[in-house]
């Protein structure tokens, strides 16, 4: 079959073309879009990582394909409806980095909690080995800990939390009895769980119901002093909230691996060609600088994936993923 693998990386590709030996393989370091969409006009798979927005006009200019493997467990940057309509069957990578995601929001965490990124700074920028109240942190030891979201990387922040002796309440519309008898935390409604929470972990998929699930609102109800992190989709969280929660000290910080509009962050050389790829909400893109410039707020970018385990995981399971769509067994439809 025809195959075409976009967003590649230099040691991804040794791989996928040993294993798919057997097809006609090309690799383009650079994203699928609606201008480059001629090179793809053969291939009847494509794999894609989240920065190829695969939407209803780019799909129309590939007459043959048939599948999508999107390396990645996210596939809000491809149409899945109107590839249904068009018989056009997705597949993800459902579970390879849970544990390495609920490391890398700990890791913003204890960014936070223990002001390393001052610390750090003080040392490399001032050359000072001294410390003072400026630097003081807080213990996780006792503390509350929110998780909304106790899917496969939930489940492992949980886990981490009880280690860390934390009081751990669970916002999730599922619950697991047997999960929470073994780790020891409490489910509740969301409502208590903001108002409780010392820290806010935030582990549920984007749609249409988690949509700013973190807003004015929410924020009102929050204690004062409270900590946010952000490893699930950026546009779960309200921006302009967060900025306005932040500047008045009613959220004391927030560590965030995705933002709003962040692939409009990268494309953001282009404002003034008026050439982007994406509608962008110009504001919100205002706000992300003002996010980027506050002492108290951590940013990565979407990094929190990416381990040398985690991403062999996903190469693993997309190479399932493709063999068993040309064997006519599709896996991990989405």
């Amino acid at each position: 079959m025809n195959i075409d693998v976009f967003e590649t990386e230099f040691w991804e590709k040794p791989f996928l073309e040993k294993e798919l030996k057997k097809h006609k393989v090309k690799f383009f370091k650079e994203t699928l879009n609606e201008k480059n969409a001629a090179k793809a006009k053969d291939a009847e798979i494509i794999s894609v990582f989240v920065d190829s927005n695969i939407n209803q006009r780019l799909i129309d200019k590939l007459p043959k394909l048939k599948f999508i493997a999107t390396r990645s467990t996210g596939f809000d940057h491809i149409d899945i409806a109107y590839c249904k309509k068009k018989g056009i069957i997705v597949s993800n990578v459902p579970t390879y980095g849970e544990n390495t995601v609920a490391e890398h929001a700990f890791a913003l965490i204890l960014t936070l909690s223990r002001k390393l990124y001052p610390s750090i700074e003080r040392t490399h920028e001032q050359h000072s080995f001294e410390t003072d109240h400026s630097l003081m942190g807080f213990d996780l030891k006792g503390k509350t800990l929110g998780v909304i979201g106790c899917g496969h990387i939930g489940k492992h922040v949980v886990r981490i939390g009880t280690g860390f002796e934390m009081n751990v309440l669970v916002f999730e519309p599922h619950p697991d009895k047997k999960l929470a008898k073994r780790f020891g935390f409490k489910y509740t409604n969301i409502n208590n769980l903001l108002k409780k929470s010392d820290i806010i972990t935030l582990h549920v998929p984007y749609n249409n119901k988690t949509h700013h699930l973190i807003n004015e609102k929410a924020i009102k109800k929050m204690k004062h002093g409270v900590i946010i992190i952000n490893t699930s989709r950026g546009s779960v969280v309200d921006t302009n909230s967060l900025v306005e929660g932040l500047k008045n000290k009613k959220i004391a910080g927030a560590g965030l691996d995705v933002i709003e509009e962040e692939d409009c962050i990268k494309e953001e050389r282009e404002l003034l060609k008026e050439n982007l790829e994406r509608a962008c909400n110009l504001k919100t893109l205002l706000e992300n600088h003002i996010l980027m410039e506050m002492d108290n707020v951590i940013i990565t970018p979407h990094n929190a994936f990416n381990s040398k385990e985690a991403l062999q995981r996903i190469l693993n399971i997309t190479l399932e993923n493709i063999i068993a769509f040309a064997k006519k067994k599709p896996l991990n439809k989405v």
